[in-house]
């Protein structure tokens, strides 16, 4: 599948992910995929997106409340900017 492939090659662009030995004490959290349809004003479907996304509820101790996006839009990154501006933070 298309989008599969167009995931996976932004991942390695990205560097998002790196391959490393399975601690022995530790266990496997596993992934799935999800598939949504992108579409256009008029309902009309333009775009397939798959995402790689990791099923934590099968490990023990983590906080289901949480999650992590590796992808910050644009905008979020000009409010963050403008807020810390404007409360004169440094930011790093």
């Amino acid at each position: 599948m298309i989008a599969i492939q167009e995931e996976l090659n932004q991942s390695e662009r990205s560097e998002v992910w790196e391959l490393v030995p399975r601690p022995s004490n530790q266990s496997v959290i596993g992934t799935r995929w999800v598939f949504r349809n992108k579409m256009d004003e008029n309902g009309i479907i333009i775009r397939n997106k798959a995402r790689l996304v990791a099923q934590v509820f099968n490990q023990e101790g983590i906080n289901y409340e949480e999650t992590f996006v590796p992808v910050a839009r644009l905008e979020a990154i000009r409010m963050l900017l403008a807020f810390a501006c404007f409360k004169d933070f440094v930011l790093y």
